[in-house]
């Protein structure tokens, strides 16, 4: 339907199922991560791997994580082409159930005393699939809800991935708090199966929600004749700014993120003594903390701009990255509730709500899902898997374990949030300063 032809009561139920159908698959996405983060750092060692080696073991489990970011940038390419070709509705329904199936496949794999090897094979195997599905959802879910908005709204209504992204922390933290009530005992022996399994549930609401999700009004408006051209091509040909602008924000800001929410709980747990009672605590703290964030954020970007949100996430970043490893070097419990909240609170949201409005008006129509898919996807694998495995194994082979080197590591991707945000070159694709 056009847009200019709706009523205001067609127009808020578009904008309502658009609302759901976002912000509940970027809720599975980031509860399916998150979850799977906080397992490899705490359980999978334990179950999926040889024990006769705990350090080796632990790495090793850690290294999975970091697996599933090799197979975003597939997922982002491949998803975002059709997306371009096909509609934004159809990708974002296969890239949902490819998430859902493989998070509850993870839920029942039999451990490594059952059946040797192939239990980290099939961990490795789901977690790519997983992986493929989840590189398409952020691109497919921003662009969606970007392409829907008015002009004035973009900003706000582009932060609704950053609002499932946190309830989704929020859910997957709150089970693994309510989890590890009386110890860490009962995960180890089983009952990190528990969140994994019921993922389902979500799959199935998510899935009904995405039937009903109505194409963007942008997408046809485009391609009321059918468009020939190749999105990839395209993008390569005129618009290799753009892409590069999205590519060097996702290392930045993704290196900043994984450090903030999942280097901080294997450090915690492996160099300090901190169980997973309380840095899943912390992070859903941190995640109700952003979730009145993300709105303010999104409102911000409406009235400032997306990229003067951004510059100045990246800005307080920078300041923030020495006083929040001396907090978590306290292993006090308060220091690191007030160092979580802060980073996954405030500063990653600040610079995540933007990115819906911000990545979106870096390409035209014809080629946004294939220009974001791409561009985010390879800058969050390279960032996303490698930073927080790399800080860890920094903090390893220091005699001290100095977290100096994480430091450098947050002081550099802060410094490309702002470097990216500062190359932006939206003008071209949009008429409104978001």
């Amino acid at each position: 339907m056009n847009p200019a032809l709706e009523t205001e009561q067609e127009r808020s139920k578009r904008l309502k199922k658009v609302a759901t159908a976002t912000i509940v698959g970027s809720m599975l996405e980031w509860y399916d991560f998150y979850l799977y983060a906080t397992m490899a750092s705490i359980v999978f060692s334990k179950v999926f791997f040889d024990k006769s080696n705990p350090s080796n073991a632990a790495m090793a489990a850690f290294a999975t994580f970091a697996i599933g970011f090799i197979a975003r940038p597939v997922g982002g390419m491949f998803f975002g082409y059709f997306g371009d070709k096909f509609g934004r509705k159809k990708m974002l329904f296969v890239t949902f159930l490819l998430m859902g199936v493989c998070t509850t496949a993870i839920g029942l794999i039999p451990t490594y005393d059952s059946i040797g090897l192939w239990a980290p094979a099939l961990l490795v195997f789901f977690r790519i699939i997983q992986g493929l599905g989840a590189g398409a959802e952020l691109a497919g879910a921003a662009v969606t809800s970007y392409e829907h908005a008015s002009d004035a709204k973009r900003g706000s209504q582009g932060a609704w991935p950053a609002l499932g992204l946190n309830l989704g922390l929020l859910l997957s933290s709150l089970t693994i708090f309510v989890l590890t009530l009386n110890g860490e005992e009962f995960l180890v022996n089983g009952g990190w199966r528990i969140p994994f399994i019921l993922s389902f549930i979500l799959v199935l609401i998510g899935l009904w929600v995405r039937k009903s999700l109505p194409e963007t009004p942008d997408y046809q408006e485009a391609h009321v004749e059918k468009v020939k051209t190749n999105p990839f091509k395209d993008i390569l040909r005129t618009n290799m700014k753009g892409l590069m602008v999205v590519f060097v924000l996702a290392i930045g800001y993704n290196a900043l993120s994984y450090i903030f929410k999942t280097f901080s709980l294997a450090y915690l747990t492996q160099f300090q003594g901190v169980s997973a009672h309380v840095t899943s605590l912390s992070v859903t703290i941190a995640s109700l903390v952003a979730i009145f964030s993300v709105p303010f954020f999104g409102w911000l970007c409406d009235r400032w701009s997306s990229k003067k949100v951004l510059i100045l996430g990246g800005c307080l970043s920078v300041l923030f990255a020495y006083p929040f490893m001396l907090l978590l070097e306290t292993a006090n419990n308060t220091a690191i509730y007030l160092a979580i909240a802060i980073g996954t609170g405030i500063l990653a949201p600040m610079m995540f709500a933007p990115q819906g409005s911000f990545l979106s008006r870096q390409f035209a129509v014809e080629n946004r899902s294939t220009g974001v898919g791409t561009g985010r996807e390879i800058g969050t694998a390279i960032a996303g898997g490698l930073a927080p495995l790399g800080a860890l194994g920094l903090v390893a082979s220091s005699p001290t374990h100095s977290t100096t080197g994480v430091i450098v590591i947050l002081l550099i991707a802060a410094v490309l949030v702002v470097v990216a945000a500062c190359c932006d070159q939206g003008y071209r694709f949009s008429k409104h300063k978001n």
